[in-house]
């Protein structure tokens, strides 16, 4: 009878070890399948700042998006280079970024630029980098003092015209007028409603030609 119980515990023992490994396994093939360059989308929420972004930004009936950074392979590791409230430009470990997105609720979708535009990777990279450290722009009108998620990525990949400013909206699509988010959060900051002006949004990104969609990262 001993001897029973004993071989049950050692099965079970192997059978938690067989599973674990199979989960890190997976974990571990995943991050093996990321590449220098990757663009990590971050899905929008419903309420809040996220969710007022997709209102009047959303492209894609199954996608939405509120965040946006450019991965970077560096020795071996991977780091996410983007703009956020929270620390402005940075270059963040991929596995705190995770975090905080899990964390809030968000998932991460991968896209990667189609192979005729890889080549454009390397400079983006190396401009990314000479923007860290700016603070973010809360405004999300243009400037060169500060910049916010997409605008971050747009100028890395602007000398190869991978993205285009377009013309920002802020109506609500179910009204057809200003959506009363915006109306109040720039109202806050003194300032007139950007209609029109330049800029550009992850959703706006997510949808270009140029890019194809890989994966979620779990």
């Amino acid at each position: 009878m001993k001897q029973i119980l004993r071989n049950k515990i050692i099965f079970s023992i192997f059978a938690a070890l067989f599973i674990l490994n199979s989960i890190l396994s997976c974990k571990s093939s995943v991050v093996s399948d990321l590449k220098n360059g990757d663009l990590l989308f971050v899905t929008a929420k419903d309420s809040g700042l996220s969710g007022a972004i997709n209102n009047v930004t959303q492209k894609q009936k199954n996608a939405s998006f509120d965040h946006i950074g450019i991965l970077q392979k560096e020795n071996g590791k991977f780091y996410v280079l983007h703009a956020a409230p929270k620390g402005g430009s940075q270059k963040q470990n991929l596995k705190d970024f995770m975090k905080d997105q899990t964390d809030d609720g968000q998932s991460v979708i991968v896209y990667r630029l189609k192979p005729q535009y890889q080549n454009a990777i390397q400079l983006a990279i190396e401009k990314a980098n000479s923007m860290l450290g700016k603070p973010y722009n809360f405004d999300y009108i243009l400037n060169e003092n500060s910049y916010y998620c997409s605008d971050f990525i747009e100028r890395a990949f602007r000398e190869d015209h991978i993205f285009n400013l377009e013309p920002m909206t802020f109506i609500d699509p179910k009204t057809g007028t200003t959506n009363t988010f915006w109306q109040d959060f720039y109202q806050k900051r003194n300032l007139k409603v950007p209609e029109g002006e330049p800029g550009c949004n992850p959703n706006g990104l997510a949808v270009s030609e140029k890019l194809e969609r890989i994966q979620e990262l779990k």
